[in-house]
C-alpha cells in the first residue's frame, strides 16, 4: 500500500509540473516574447481560465503528501521553512500580480506588475526546480529524521550543505529552460501572429537549453544520488521513463519544424512525465534520502501513515480525483482555441468554424 501511495503522489506532482508548468513557463517568457500592451493581455488570456485551477493540484500533492507520508511531510516542511515561505510569498505575488494589472491604466502600474508577474513566475520555477534536487541528492537527516537546511553554505554538496549548490542550482536552471519550453509552445498553440511566432523562436531556443542542462544533470544526478544507478540496473526496465523524457524532446522539435502546434506540446508533456517519473523510479523507495553517512533515509517504509489508514484514504482519493480530473478536461475543452482581444480578460474562446 506504501508503494501505491508513492506512485500517487508521484502522479499528482507531475500533474501539477505539467499544468502549472506551462503557464509559470508562460509567466518567465512574458516579457521577452509579449512586447506590446495588446500581446501581453493576448498572453495572459492564454493561462486565464486555467492558471488558478492548475494551482489545485500543488494543493492536491500537498494533502495526499500528509495523509499518506505525514512523517515525509512534518521533516520536510520543517526543514525547508525557509524556502517554502519564499515559494509562498512568490505564488501571492504572481497571483496578485495577474488580477491587479488590469485595475489601473497607469503607465507605471501596468509594467511594475508585468514585471513582478514575469519575476515571480521565473523564480518559482527555480526554486521548485531546486527544492528537486534537494530530494534528489538527500539532506542533512538526524536519527529522528529531522532536519534544517540553511539556503546556501558553501555550494557544494558534501556533509553540510544548504538548499543551494552547484547541483540543485543546475536542476533549477533545467527546470527554468525546460518550463519557458512548455510556457512558449502553450503560448504558440493559444495565439497568432506576431506573438506566435516570437513564442515559437524562443520554443526553440529553450529547446536546446533543455537538452543540454538535462544531458548534464543526469550525469551528476548518477554521481550524486547513487540509489538512482543501482534502481536502473536492478530494473532495467525503468529506463523506459528517461527513454519517454527523450522522446518528448525530440518530438517537441520535429513538431515545431512542421508546424504542428497540439503535438509539439503534448511532447512537451511527455519530456516532463519521463523526467518526473525517471526521478521516482530513481529514488524509490526513498522519499528523502540522507547525505551519505548522515542519519536515517526517509522511506516509503517509515514515513507512511497506517496501512488501515491509507485503505480508507484511497476509497475517498479515488472519487475526489475523478471530480477534480473530469472538471479540468472540462474547462480545457471549453475553452480551446485562440486567445482573442474579443475576449474579457480572464477567458479565451473558441475559433469560429471557416465559413464555406
Amino acid at each position: 500500500m506504501e508503494t501505491v501511495w508513492f506512485c500517487l503522489v508521484a502522479l499528482v506532482l507531475t500533474m501539477y509540473v505539467v499544468l502549472d508548468g506551462f503557464d509559470l513557463g508562460a509567466g518567465a517568457i512574458h516579457l521577452l516574447v509579449a512586447k506590446t500592451e495588446e500581446e501581453r493581455r493576448l498572453a495572459l488570456r492564454a493561462i486565464g481560465p486555467v492558471w488558478d485551477g492548475n494551482e489545485v493540484w500543488l494543493l492536491v500533492a500537498a494533502a495526499t503528501l500528509f495523509f499518506a507520508f505525514p512523517a515525509l511531510y512534518a521533516s520536510a516542511f520543517s526543514g525547508f521553512y525557509l524556502p517554502l515561505m519564499i515559494i509562498l510569498w512568490l505564488l501571492i505575488l504572481r497571483g496578485i500580480a495577474i488580477e491587479f494589472r488590469n485595475h489601473i491604466q497607469s503607465p507605471a502600474w501596468t509594467p511594475l506588475w508585468d514585471t513582478v508577474y514575469s519575476g515571480a513566475s521565473g523564480l518559482l520555477i527555480i526554486f521548485f526546480g531546486t527544492a528537486l534536487g534537494n530530494v534528489v541528492r538527500g539532506v542533512s537527516l538526524d536519527e529522528n529524521g529531522r532536519f534544517f537546511t540553511p539556503l546556501w553554505t558553501n555550494l557544494r554538496p558534501g556533509p553540510d550543505p544548504g538548499v543551494m549548490d552547484w547541483y540543485t542550482l543546475s536542476v533549477g536552471a533545467t527546470a527554468l529552460f525546460a518550463m519557458a519550453m512548455h510556457g512558449a509552445l502553450w503560448l504558440n498553440l493559444k495565439t497568432r501572429s506576431d506573438l506566435q511566432a516570437r513564442t515559437q523562436r524562443m520554443a526553440m531556443a529553450a529547446w536546446a537549453g533543455t537538452g543540454i542542462l538535462t544531458a548534464i544533470i543526469t550525469f551528476m544526478t548518477f554521481r550524486v544520488q547513487p540509489q538512482v544507478a543501482a534502481n536502473m540496473t536492478a530494473h532495467p526496465w525503468g529506463w523506459m521513463f528517461p527513454l519517454l523524457a527523450m522522446a518528448g524532446w525530440i518530438g517537441v522539435r520535429l513538431y515545431l519544424r512542421s508546424d504542428r502546434e497540439l503535438p509539439a506540446f503534448l511532447a512537451s508533456c511527455g519530456y516532463i512525465m519521463g523526467m518526473m517519473s525517471s526521478v521516482a523510479f530513481g529514488l524509490y523507495p526513498y522519499v528523502l534520502p540522507a547525505i551519505a553517512g548522515q542519519g536515517t533515509s526517509l522511506t516509503v517504509t517509515n514515513t507512511a501513515a497506517p496501512a488501515g489508514g491509507l485503505q480508507m484514504a484511497l476509497i475517498w482519493w479515488i472519487p475526489g480525483m475523478l471530480l477534480a480530473t473530469g472538471y479540468a478536461i472540462f474547462v480545457y475543452h471549453h475553452f480551446a482555441g485562440k486567445v482573442s482581444t474579443e475576449t474579457d480578460g480572464s477567458t479565451s474562446r473558441r475559433e469560429p468554424a471557416p465559413q464555406d
